[in-house]
């Protein structure tokens, strides 16, 4: 297995020939891939275990295990991986499947992830008439029905420094409860001004932006093995029950729950 920085300096998708290749990384501790780049071919990034955070000029989209993002063709973005994860990066080229043209989260099932696992782990400079060729091409055919998820697993990144700056903010300290009064203060904007100015820069209201950014930081947590109590804490909640009511209605299911059914499949 490749460490994650080494995927920019030892692999690189676009001197390969085929156009459809794999590379699983392994990180024993929380890695980010160098600055921001881009390659002709598409990229899919897997979560095996512990969680991903892909960032590009669009925003940030958090992979849970056994869900994936897809990043197409020419889009600037960098990877930051959980300690003790492991992530497969699946590289396929725009002529050889119809895919989203914009980035997007993916539902994979399980067959398309051992598929990309099998890939990854055999010699990526295969010929067109090899067997390899031919998982390829049916893992291209898979990947082609997979669903994107409506699953609330991206944060809008606003273009604009100020309001980049709160979101930087509450990602470092996400139990901070400040109000929009308090936010738009700090902004120099009035509450009604500072209101209107985050809608239009992400398509929320602050009250959900700001839960959008709890979710991201609760999954890169649990995933990398805290406690729900813990990051229930860490979130600023005041009960356990509280921080529970808001992921399930995010996400469907209670956070240890959501985690373990991904965790083993």
């Amino acid at each position: 297995m490749s460490t994650l920085r080494a995927c920019l300096i030892d692999f690189d998708p676009d001197c390969l020939e085929p156009a459809v290749v794999a590379l699983r990384v392994h990180t024993s501790e929380n890695e980010c891939e160098v600055p921001f780049h881009t390659h002709s071919k598409g990229q899919l990034v897997v979560a095996l275990h512990g969680a991903v955070t892909c960032e590009t000029s669009q925003g940030m989209w958090i992979v849970p295990p056994q869900s994936g993002v897809w990043i197409p063709g020419g889009i600037a973005h960098s990877n930051r991986v959980t300690a003790d994860g492991q992530v497969c990066f699946l590289f396929v080229a725009p002529e050889a499947a119809s895919m989203p043209q914009s980035c997007c989260t993916l539902e994979l099932n399980a067959l398309v992830v051992q598929m990309i696992r099998h890939l990854a782990d055999l010699p990526q400079d295969y010929t067109a008439s090899s067997r390899t060729a031919r998982l390829a091409a049916l893992l291209t055919e898979e990947l082609e029905q997979v669903k994107t998820q409506n699953l609330p697993l991206h944060l809008p990144i606003p273009s604009h420094s100020r309001l980049r700056g709160v979101a930087r903010a509450l990602a470092e300290q996400p139990s901070d409860r400040s109000t929009v009064a308090d936010w738009a203060a700090h902004c120099a904007m009035s509450e009604r001004s500072f209101a209107r100015f985050v809608l239009a820069e992400t398509g929320m209201t602050f009250g959900r932006w700001r839960q959008q950014i709890h979710i991201m930081v609760a999954l890169q947590q649990l995933a990398s093995g805290s406690s729900v109590q813990r990051v229930s804490q860490e979130l600023g909640y005041e009960s356990v029950s509280a921080f529970i009511t808001m992921f399930r209605k995010a996400l469907g299911k209670p956070p240890a729950r959501y985690i373990a059914e991904r965790q083993a499949a």
